[in-house]
């Protein structure tokens, strides 16, 4: 039986059928306190893929630091072909002080692909591809829904990229939405430099979410069964096909008042349909809000409070076919990204 030869990450050697956690330094702090991203390198004794899976590259989606708190526990992890690396924390700073930002302001997500001699966001940026993202096969990027706002478990890829779609399936998330690759993303330097990264979503900024982190787990692993770094039987099969989209719509709030909604996450609505109801302080004006088209929401507002304008449910409408008219347009402009960020609707 073939065994792997060490891994080696910076200057550290991880034999074959060991696991370690690798340091690799970043900056320090104003108060000469170094910062480091911790990486957990699995090194499996047989040969077999590289895969990175990441967490809290915003620093208050922390879902996925649990997530993967939880994946290093599984014992098919004892098994494994290939090499994991397990990173729970990209963006310490942000982390540390609750916030998505790193200290200069800057959204990690983009700054990639950075730059060893640019600012602080764009040395972590360049320093992760650099040393993690390049030396992989596959990777998955951990994310959630902002504060104060819910996402149903979901997987993000790239439109029309035949492998991502192959994985998204593998993951057994219940929904996968395509769209365009956003610039200075992660996503869209690991698919320059021929990685296929995935995104996942679930849960709200800030907090543990049970089930989508049951969800990312599962998810993980059935990703690794597929690609042959575990047993087939290590990973539970999914219990349904996703539901796919490549187009969004937001509801949002016509006027500043108290929200109830009357559809969860999951739920399926038509164009047309009451999905809640706003009313003012006094309860003496009362506005339906309707879906905007037929789909599947896949997330929400959690306060009952809002104002006029805010975004307080998404739906997932399903994928269908471009016309020749709408082909010939896309190919005319600038590819949009069919689907905003969290911090880009609030």
């Amino acid at each position: 039986m073939p065994h792997q030869d060490p891994f080696k990450l910076n200057d550290t050697l991880v034999p074959a059928g060991s696991r370690m956690i690798v340091d690799l330094p970043i900056s320090a702090l104003s108060n000469r306190l170094p910062m480091s991203l911790p990486v957990q390198v699995i090194h499996g004794r047989r040969p077999g893929p590289t895969m990175f899976v990441s967490a809290a590259v915003h620093g208050d989606e922390i879902i996925g630091v649990e997530i993967l708190r939880r994946l290093m526990k599984r014992p098919a992890l004892d098994r494994l072909k290939g090499t994991l690396m397990l990173i729970p924390v990209v963006n310490g700073y942000g982390f540390l002080n609750h916030s998505r930002y790193l200290p200069d302001r800057r959204d990690l997500n983009r700054c990639f692909p950075g730059s060893a001699t640019g600012s602080l966001a764009h040395r972590l940026s360049n320093m992760f591809l650099e040393q993690v993202v390049k030396r992989a096969d596959y990777g998955i990027d951990l994310h959630s829904a902002a504060i104060h706002r819910s996402n149903l478990p979901q997987i993000r890829i790239h439109e029309g990229d035949a492998t991502l779609m192959d994985l998204a399936r593998a993951f057994g998330a219940q929904v996968v939405l395509t769209s365009s690759l956003r610039d200075g993303s992660l996503r869209e330097s690991a698919s320059q430099m021929g990685v296929p990264v995935m995104l996942f979503e679930g849960g709200e900024g800030l907090r543990f979410d049970e089930h989508a982190i049951r969800a990312g787990v599962a998810g993980i692993l059935r990703v690794m069964a597929h690609v042959g770094m575990i047993d087939q039987t290590s990973a539970t099969p999914a219990r349904h096909a996703p539901y796919v989209s490549n187009a969004s719509s937001w509801v949002r709030a016509p006027a500043g008042g108290i929200l109830r909604l009357s559809v969860s996450l999951g739920g399926m609505v038509k164009k047309g349909d009451v999905v809640g109801a706003l009313n003012d302080l006094f309860g003496e004006q009362e506005q339906t809000l309707t879906a905007p088209a037929d789909g599947i929401v896949i997330g929400q507002t959690n306060l009952p409070v809002v104002n006029e304008g805010d975004a307080v449910l998404h739906i997932a409408e399903p994928a269908r076919r471009k016309t020749a008219k709408e082909k010939k347009q896309e190919a005319t402009r600038p590819p949009q990204p069919a689907l905003a960020y969290e911090d880009e609707i609030i």
